[in-house]
């Protein structure tokens, strides 16, 4: 077991790798990946927005309010935050949008 989990880009996982990681790097398959990390008995579980981008609305929220394990949205450098600002959450988490 490792204390942390990455899913995102194969380049940045590589080094995320040589810290003691577990990473997996999706290539069409970016639920299958969440649910990996999520399963890989992992403390935290960072996720690039790109990746998460990707993943169901529903799914990826359910995991971010989970709780165990933490789940970090990584930012793109450069890029427009993840589409999960704090507004939309509230009102997801609140069931006042479909």
């Amino acid at each position: 077991m490792t204390a942390f989990a990455y899913v995102g880009a194969a380049e940045d996982a590589a080094g995320f790798r040589l810290a003691g990681m577990r990473c997996w790097t999706p290539r069409g398959d970016e639920a299958d990946a969440l649910r990996a990390a999520l399963a890989s008995g992992a403390e935290a579980v960072f996720i690039t927005a790109e990746v998460a981008e990707r993943v169901a609305r529903v799914e990826l929220e359910s995991a971010l309010a989970a709780g165990r394990p933490l789940v970090v949205v990584l930012p793109e450098p450069g890029q427009p935050p993840c589409r999960l600002d704090p507004a939309e959450r509230v009102r997801a988490q609140l069931g006042l949008e479909a």
